[in-house]
């Protein structure tokens, strides 16, 4: 309207208050941007009007002479406009040069010629000409107050010297010896670093972004498997996403790449989950495949039929043995071994009930799955009620941790979560007590701790810059991030008061470290349960299915040993009193046979029954790779080697 009439100050005040929206649109209304972006509105085409207006507003403040005198304006912001097109092409240029066909980390990489990235700003074309082409935008303004072309044409000529500066930029970052090595390059860098590397055993997996905690949890075992390990990702995101190890982390996101691995050394892949690209990688045959799981439980998807495709398949006990054999989902018994679970060595062992003021209850529901099935999660239907009595005993110290992805299924599980978050807070609120002095210690081991296991870059870095800082680690690393993480979780807890409940929901402090500050675990029918039982403390478990609990305890084995809760959580006083006073408590001794049922025996050590488990799939492996060459061998001599004269026969009585 401002450039139509036109009206001086309204364009002025028009103009600054868009430029102002702009800002408050980035920092407060992602939603409304994206929105803007579906309906072909985004920030250049929103630029490119506001100074079309501008322009507009300024032909037709005066005569006719004015076409002539700001003829060369136009002429200079179609420049620009043009610079900031040839910027974005090339922009796409450096991107494709630097997005290589296999991600790294660990590893050094820097025979790939990786360098930093562009800058950011390069990088987005509707930030860049906001930025850019703002000393254009405020020379058209003061143009506009004050009638003086003069400077229009100084914020036209800053926005041109920026364009250009930012597409030398670029184009330099084409040079041969500027751009990171090529795709066959880096394919033989692969086949070389494989060859020197030789891995034999390696965890495989592939997943959305809230799945990474799948395959964390086999990163320990891992590193202290024999061997040489090695962790396959193929999404790229899925690098940074990995916690903290040592172990090199190769992401070949192409299948073509992805099947290199058939002439290296690696010989078992484990899997700790299911995905539609586990399919791709079972048909290398020179490999042998195992699942793992990511946690046991008595859910249907602990005895998925997908896993009938792996070599075999490394349960933690006898109980897994027998829900396979009762699935009935096509894995053999003779395909089952029993390895415990590794990752429990950290679960410290019951030692008594509560000695201190408060008993401390450990609330860790599960999430609500993918079937719709009302048992899977308790937060629903019992998780207010679970926690209203858990506080209304005033000697209950309130863990609550929910699961990550509760409420990405059923929004009635995220609300609920929201509900009872808010009944924790409220609950400390009501309470008051002696906080611990701070003393700076959980500061100064949370420095030193992301220190040492940071995956993060400066905000402009992309993978090439990544690969190029996250190079081969230091050694001593990750007997360094253990002692750290030790200090951590001391001085973590150490600055809690004894008497607030907790809502438990960073990466930090970790389910296991929970375990052993809980004196009592309630849970759903999970892996969290299971896990719960390497402690030998009481545990319970929450009844949404709407089964009686005789059937409950029959359909799920791993609530033998526990307290079945009802949604009302009536059961809660006397569940509390057998924790405190352990000559009440009924469910010890099957509490012990359980844990042999579900985790296998104590001795030997899981670690060592998982390192023997890769060590005999890896012997399989290699005989079945001599198998092949032999077989291979005999149906094409002349095409394993150079052919070689026969001799000549020996002389007969006929000869």
């Amino acid at each position: 309207m401002a450039a139509l009439r036109p009206h001086v100050p309204l364009l002025l005040a028009a103009t600054v208050a868009s430029l102002a929206v702009e800002g408050v649109l980035y920092r407060w209304q992602r939603r409304m941007v994206s929105l803007f972006a579906k309906s072909h509105a985004d920030l250049s085409v929103r630029h490119v009007l506001r100074d079309l207006l501008l322009v507009v507003g300024l032909l037709r403040l005066g005569g006719q002479d004015r076409e002539t005198a700001y003829a060369p304006l136009v002429v200079g912001l179609l420049v620009f406009y043009a610079l900031h097109c040839a910027i974005q092409a090339v922009s796409v240029l450096v991107r494709r040069t630097r997005t290589l066909p296999v991600v790294t980390r660990n590893i050094d990489a820097s025979a790939l010629r990786l360098s930093p990235a562009p800058p950011l700003l390069l990088r987005r074309p509707g930030h860049r000409l906001l930025v850019f082409g703002l000393p254009a935008t405020a020379g058209l303004l003061a143009a506009a107050a004050t009638d003086e072309p003069g400077y229009a044409a100084f914020g036209i000529a800053v926005s041109l010297g920026l364009a250009l500066k930012g597409l030398y930029d670029l184009l330099v970052r084409l040079l041969p010896s500027r751009r990171p090595a090529g795709e066959q390059e880096v394919l033989d860098w692969l086949d070389a670093w494989l060859d020197a590397y030789r891995p034999t055993v390696g965890l495989y997996f592939s997943g959305g972004a809230s799945s990474a905690y799948q395959a964390n949890m086999w990163l320990e075992p891992l590193a202290k498997v024999d061997g040489r390990p090695l962790i396959v990702l193929r999404e790229r995101f899925m690098v940074q996403k990995i916690a903290a190890t040592d172990i090199p982390v190769l992401c070949l996101p192409k299948v073509s790449t992805l099947m290199r691995l058939e002439h290296s050394t690696l010989q078992v892949l484990i899997h700790p989950s299911n995905s539609g690209k586990t399919s791709q990688v079972l048909r290398i045959p020179t490999i042998k495949h195992t699942f793992v799981n990511h946690g046991e439980s008595d859910k249907l998807s602990s005895c998925n039929p997908y896993a009938k495709a792996y070599d075999e398949v490394w349960v933690a006990g006898p109980a897994a043995r027998e829900r396979y054999a009762a699935a009935e989902v096509g894995v053999e018994d003779k395909e089952v071994v029993e390895i415990g679970r590794p990752q429990l060595d950290a679960v410290r062992p019951y030692a008594g009930p509560p000695t201190g003021t408060y008993t401390t209850v450990l609330y860790a529901p599960t999430w609500e799955g993918w079937d719709g099935n009302p048992g899977n999660t308790s937060v629903i239907e019992a998780g207010e009620n679970l926690v209203r009595a858990l506080l209304a005993d005033p000697g209950v110290r309130l863990l609550y941790k929910p699961h990550p992805l509760t409420g990405s299924v059923d929004p009635r599980a995220g609300a609920a979560d929201l509900r009872i978050r808010e009944l924790v807070r409220a609950a400390n609120r009501e309470r008051t007590g002696e906080r611990p002095v701070p003393d700076g210690e959980l500061v100064l081991r949370t420095r030193e701790l992301d220190q040492l296991t940071t995956t993060d870059c400066r905000a402009g870095a992309d993978q090439v810059e990544r690969m190029l800082s996250q190079s081969a680690p230091e050694p001593g690393r990750a007997d360094a991030v253990a002692r750290a993480t030790a200090a951590w979780e001391e001085a973590y807890w150490a600055s809690l008061p004894q008497w607030e409940h907790q809502v438990v929901t960073d990466v930090r402090p970790a389910l296991y470290t929970c375990f052993n500050r809980a004196d009592l675990l309630i849970s759903d029918v999970s892996s969290v349960i299971s896990d719960f039982l390497a402690s030998g403390k009481p545990y319970a478990v929450a009844n949404t299915s709407g089964l009686t609990e005789e059937t409950f305890r029959e359909t799920f084995p791993t609530v033998r040993a526990a307290t079945v809760l009802t949604p009302d959580a009536a059961g809660v006083p006397r569940l509390l009193d057998a924790v405190r006073h352990p000559e009440r408590d009924e469910l010890a001794e099957e509490r012990a046979e359980l844990k042999r049922h579900l985790l296998g025996p104590d001795e030997p050590a899981s670690q060592e029954r998982f390192n023997e488990a890769v060590r005999a799939l890896c012997s399989a492996a290699r005989e079945h790779r001599a198998r092949m060459a032999e077989r291979l061998a005999a149906e094409l001599p002349g095409q394993r080697g150079p052919v070689e004269e026969a001799p000549e026969p020996a002389p007969t009585a006929e000869t």
